[in-house]
């Protein structure tokens, strides 16, 4: 998959227009609510709320165009609470957008 570091900006540029102020301001909610679901992943330890903190990042993930994150989001959502692996992929992904 790909990697765009533009995605989330060309998804909101397209939803907003040519508003550098609100796309800002969108992007800085975006990574907020994608880092506060991390955090959720890193202290979970059941099964349904891994999941369920998965499947919140993969929407967040799609509402901006962050294909390869939610890809990602995904596959954490079928696979083992607290993959470490898993969660390392996670939060490069959301550092490198």
């Amino acid at each position: 998959m790909a990697y765009d570091p533009g995605a989330i900006d060309a998804t909101l540029a397209a939803a907003v227009g040519d508003e550098p102020g609100l796309i800002a301001e969108l992007r800085e909610a975006f990574m907020d609510s994608a880092q506060r679901t991390l955090d959720v992943l890193d202290a979970t330890d059941t099964q349904d709320s891994w999941r369920a903190a998965a499947l919140r990042l993969k929407g967040l993930a799609a509402s901006f165009g962050a294909v390869r994150l939610m890809a990602l989001a995904e596959q954490a959502a079928n696979g083992p609470v607290g993959d470490e692996a898993m969660l390392h992929k996670l939060h490069r992904a959301v550092e490198r957008l």
